[in-house]
This record gives C-alpha cells, sequence and structure tokens, in this order.
C-alpha cells in the first residue's frame, strides 16, 4: 500500500495547490459578451475584488470595500475557501507522517495507516469545503444570466472556476486513496496467526538409549572407593 499511500498524497497536495491558485484568480466571472455589438470594456469579479479592462488592454482593479455589502454567498464562499486551504495545509502535514517511505514519527506500518487515513479524510474535507462555494458561485451566476427579470451586468463562469473545481476533484481522490490505507490497517492487525504447539515425536531407540544409560550410571554409583583399590 505505500504507492497507493504516496500517489493519493501527491495528487491531494496538487489538488490543495491549484485551490491556492483558485483563490487568486481574478475571473470567477467575467462579463457576457452575448447581445453586445461593441464592446469597450470586460468586467471581472472573484471574492475579493472588481476589476475592469478595455480594449487596449489597460485593466483597473478595487477590492470590496465593505464585507458586509457583499451578498451572503459571496461571504460564505470566502469563509469555506479559507478553511479548505488551512484544512488541505493540516492534512498535507499529516499526511506526511503516516507515509510508509518516510522514517518521520512512529515507524509501525499500523499507526503509519490509521495516520495516513486521517489526513486523508482532511483532504476529503478540504475538496468539500472547496467545491461547495465554488459549485454555489456558479449557480448564482448561472441563475442571474438566464433570468430574465434581471437588467444588471450578465456574466459567464470564469476560469478561476474551473481550477476550483479541478482542485477539489484531485483533493477529493487523494482523500480517497488515502483511506484506503485503514483497510491495509486492518489486515495487518489481523495478520497475526496462531500456532499449535506439538511435541516432537520421540524415535524408538531413543527412550531404549537413554534408559541403558540411566542404569549404567546407577549401577556406577554402586561401587565404592575400595573397587578401584
Amino acid at each position: 500500500m505505500s504507492a497507493v499511500d504516496s500517489l493519493g498524497f501527491a495528487v491531494g497536495l496538487l489538488g490543495w495547490v491549484l485551490i491556492g491558485v483558485c483563490l487568486g484568480v481574478d475571473q470567477w466571472r467575467v462579463s457576457t459578451l452575448d447581445g453586445s455589438v461593441i464592446t469597450t470594456s470586460t468586467i471581472y469579479d472573484n471574492l475579493w475584488k472588481s476589476c475592469a479592462s478595455d480594449s487596449t488592454g489597460v485593466y483597473n482593479c478595487r477590492d470590496f470595500l465593505s464585507l458586509f455589502a457583499l451578498s451572503d454567498y459571496v461571504r460564505a464562499s470566502q469563509a469555506l475557501m479559507i478553511i479548505s486551504i488551512l484544512m488541505g495545509f493540516f492534512a498535507a502535514i499529516i499526511t506526511l507522517f503516516g507515509l510508509q517511505c518516510t522514517l518521520l514519527g512512529n515507524t509501525d506500518p499500523i499507526v503509519k495507516a490509521k495516520i495516513a487515513t486521517a489526513g486523508g479524510a482532511l483532504f476529503i474535507v478540504a475538496a468539500l469545503c472547496a467545491m461547495v462555494p465554488v459549485s454555489w458561485y456558479a449557480y448564482n451566476v448561472t441563475v442571474q444570466f438566464y433570468d430574465p427579470l434581471y437588467h444588471g451586468t450578465k456574466y459567464e463562469l470564469g476560469p478561476g472556476l474551473y481550477i476550483g473545481w479541478a482542485g477539489g476533484s484531485l483533493e477529493l481522490i487523494g482523500g480517497i486513496c488515502l483511506c484506503l490505507s485503514c483497510k491495509a490497517a486492518r489486515g495487518a492487525t489481523g495478520s497475526n496467526y496462531t500456532y499449535r504447539y506439538r511435541a516432537p515425536r520421540s524415535t524408538p531407540g531413543a527412550g531404549t538409549v537413554s534408559r541403558k544409560w540411566t542404569s549404567e550410571v546407577d549401577n556406577s554409583s554402586n561401587y565404592g572407593k575400595n573397587a578401584y583399590v
């Protein structure tokens, strides 16, 4: 199971890196070109700021001035993404101590398998904490796009959302691979076999020789010291 643990750790770590990249990408949603004949500027947002770029490539960004002025799903997405980053970090540290190919911490294979399983569970939680806000954000963008009563700026899904989905999926796969270590731990615990002790069989002549030797020793003790004078 060492190869499965290492593969799960590598995949989960890659997913955690992609989640960090997703959190820093500006384009979570991009203003749509649908129905526009002439486009002079493009507006794109993420969880922290809004940016605008013109046709010449000049862009300007501004941070959101007030946290309470944002929508509820944006604030919830911010919190969940930060939790996902922290959970993925702790999952990577714990899993590093649980890999069979490392000599960090306890070297007992059963203990290492349990530690790797705990790291895999944290990777799964981190993946869910990332995929929920990304999917929630994409849902709201899609609803506004198809709402005929919404007359504000309509947006399409940006590349940041796809990076978030990819990172969450990799973290989920890595966590499942690491959780397979729990099965390895159970197999190692149940592999203690009991053996029945069976006394060795004595050869036919062994008892006769032993009794003969004992009788000779007993007879020699019957002679006194005068027998050798």
